[in-house]
């Protein structure tokens, strides 16, 4: 049941890539990659921002703000033309 559930997870990803436009598995493997990446480097952000807040000390500098960029940038590609600039439809 189990190795059911992920097998049916792991094709609802891939159908969503291939309906996205990306029919090319090598392509989706670089996608899923770099999504894990930037999550990885959002978790290690806010860890690094929760240790400098209880320390009550300055956090490192932060690529977080060229991060939002790039999902911000991904978020407006899925949505399409339809979403204004203020996130309204």
């Amino acid at each position: 049941m189990f190795r059911g559930e992920i097998r049916s997870q792991i094709d609802a990803i891939w159908n969503a890539f291939w309906t996205g436009g990306i029919p090319n598995p090598l392509e989706v493997i670089e996608q899923i990659t770099y999504l894990l990446f930037l999550r990885r480097l959002d978790e290690q952000q806010t860890l690094e921002e929760l240790k400098a807040n209880r320390l009550k000390r300055p956090g490192a500098l932060s690529c977080r703000a060229e991060t939002q960029l790039v999902l911000a940038a991904a978020r407006a590609r899925r949505a399409g033309p339809t979403v204004t600039f203020d996130g309204e439809r």
